[in-house]
């Protein structure tokens, strides 16, 4: 499996669509902790998940996020 980050930008008004959507699809990344910008007016939210591809990493997310979020493969590397 790869780890990928998915990064999901998403308007002010839209904070409450974003947190709601997840009720209503079953997703591990449901009631876990991860790194958001909202409170700080950026309104951008950050996952490092495991998938086997882009589109299973996408999957993990509700539609309504999942089309407003980019996937980028990483990996851990040591900074010298």
């Amino acid at each position: 499996m790869a780890r990928y980050l998915l990064h999901h930008r998403h308007r002010p008004l839209e904070c409450g669509i974003v947190f709601a959507s997840f009720k209503g699809h079953d997703s591990p990344l449901r009631h876990r902790s991860t790194v958001a910008s909202c409170r700080s007016g950026g309104h951008e939210i950050w996952w490092t998940v495991e998938a086997t591809g882009e589109e299973e990493a996408l999957g993990l997310l509700p539609f309504f996020v999942a089309e407003r979020t980019t996937v980028t493969v990483v990996s851990e590397v040591e900074i010298p």
